[in-house]
């Protein structure tokens, strides 16, 4: 008797667990599904509210549909004078910071990574505190500074201080540390130098690293809103997300399907260049440990 029940409780037991893990998993996959139902509720509403007329959009109580469907908003934004400006200085701002980010935070994480020199540790330690201040501390001095250079209300002022960020020496350095050294060492025998370590080892590898750091950057940049407010001083260098603040807000009231369809014309980029790079995003932030 005890070896057929030894016998059968192994049996049972594996019984069990196929019982339990379809119920876990069905938990599971309806809790995702609530979760993304909640993230894509308000792009849903965004977006039905850009094609819905005003008095829709603050009716009450509000529907989600349009009984209406009209695409004056959209005609509206296009219609300002200088939407097409607008855009163009938020596209010229956002791919200019890209471009620095991606050349001179990967530079700066090859050397911390990957090259020996004295003061290394306190210079990537002050890149580790310049993490954890924040932004809003340094908003004031760096304003005075680059207004005392001469800057204020040009492209340069809107894209210099951005050049950089400590955000992307981390995680470009994070990467590059997990590179062989012996690629490295294999080509510094064969009397390359660092720049050209740099250009023809190091680049290569991490394309999911610079993917992740390209989609996060353009995405912080594209929708910044304090400093080109604070900079740009004419209407000829405003980004997007200043004008559209600006020329959403009527006599009397703000006019929500304008500032719905401004909205959708802001987000629409970042979606298309997420969907185009999202393979190389999610391999960068599962590399680089981001959590």
């Amino acid at each position: 008797m005890t070896l057929i029940a030894a016998r059968t409780r192994p049996a049972d037991r594996a019984v069990g667990s196929r019982r339990r893990f379809p119920v876990a998993n069905v938990l599971l996959y309806c809790a995702l599904t609530a979760g993304l139902l909640v993230t894509l509720a308000p792009f849903a509403w965004m977006f039905l509210g850009s094609i819905k007329p005003t008095g829709e959009i603050v009716a009450h109580p509000s529907t989600w549909l349009p009984q209406t469907l009209t695409f004056a908003n959209f005609e509206q934004l296009l219609s300002k004078q200088n939407f097409a400006l607008y855009f163009v200085n938020s596209a010229v701002v956002a791919l200019a910071c890209v471009l620095g980010n991606l050349l001179f935070c990967s530079m700066a994480a090859y050397a911390f990574a990957k090259i020996d020199f004295s003061g290394k540790r306190l210079l990537f330690g002050l890149v580790l505190t310049m993490l954890i201040i924040p932004g809003v501390t340094t908003f004031v001095p760096l304003f005075v500074l680059v207004s005392n250079m001469g800057l204020s209300n040009t492209y340069l002022g809107l894209i210099l201080p951005f050049l950089v960020t400590p955000f992307g020496v981390f995680i470009m350095r994070q990467f590059i540390q997990d590179i062989p050294d012996s690629l490295v060492e294999a080509a510094r025998l064969d009397g390359a130098s660092d720049m050209r370590i740099f250009l023809r080892v190091i680049l290569p590898l991490t394309r999911p690293a610079l993917a992740t750091l390209a989609i996060l950057t353009f995405l912080g940049q594209w929708n910044n809103f304090l400093w080109p407010l604070v900079i740009a001083q004419t209407d000829d260098h405003y980004t997007l997300p200043v004008a559209l603040a600006l020329f959403s807000v009527g006599a009397n009231s703000t006019n929500y399907g304008l500032l719905l369809a401004g909205a959708v014309a802001v987000v629409a980029p970042i979606i298309l260049l997420f969907l185009a790079l999202q393979k190389h995003f999610v391999q960068g932030i599962a590399n680089t440990g981001i959590k």
